[in-house]
């Protein structure tokens, strides 16, 4: 069955006024419109690895969040989530930047959309070294400076700053979840970090 994306309205929109609760946000899905798809195709998301820099702009410290899950679970992971219908990466991204270490974190958004890495997630494990019990994902993987204050916000607990020896560590890596102690890995050795 064949699906008609929306025209854009004459002033700019694309022409969900219609729709009952067009005026919050249309590119949101409800839970279970979301459950749905998550069933049925990947989704797209971007993460980020916060990280402080030096006056020369060697990396100095890597940050990590400490968040509580559902279950109570208390687990480290990075800024993530996902990108809506119609929102660019570049907003994507400095939306879960804001949404996780707060307003106050002025994050250096790269010039370029590209990533340093790709991260595929999967239900199973062992397909990939990242996983994910809900959902087929792919992830762009960024490395992003900031410069301000982070205060996290909504699940996360706190940001925790490790030098890239700590960020490296076995310790670490235990406590990450879905594999991202690899994927900290990753943005070392694209930094020239990893020893």
């Amino acid at each position: 069955m064949a699906v008609r994306t929306p025209d854009p309205d004459p002033d700019g929109g694309f022409g969900f006024d219609d729709v009952p609760g067009a005026d919050a946000n249309p590119a949101w899905l409800t839970d279970i419109e979301l459950e749905e798809a998550r069933r049925r195709l990947p989704m797209l998301y971007v993460e980020a690895v916060p990280v402080v820099t030096d006056g020369s702009g060697q990396v100095t410290s890597i940050g990590v969040l400490l968040r509580s899950t559902p279950l109570g679970e208390i687990t480290r992971t990075l800024v993530s989530g996902r990108v809506r219908y119609g929102e660019t990466i570049r907003d994507a991204l400095f939306r879960h930047m804001e949404n996780d270490l707060g307003p106050m974190a002025f994050p250096l958004l790269p010039v370029s959309p590209t990533p340093f890495t790709v991260a595929e997630y999967f239900p199973i494990p062992g397909v990939s070294a990242y996983t994910d019990d809900r959902q087929h994902a792919v992830s762009l993987v960024y490395i992003v400076p900031v410069t301000g204050t982070c205060e996290p916000r909504q699940d996360a607990l706190e940001v925790t700053w490790f030098s890239p020896e700590e960020a490296a560590s076995d310790a670490l890596a235990s406590e990450m979840e879905g594999g991202r102690g690899t994927l900290i890995r990753h943005a070392l050795a694209h930094l020239g970090l990893l020893r």
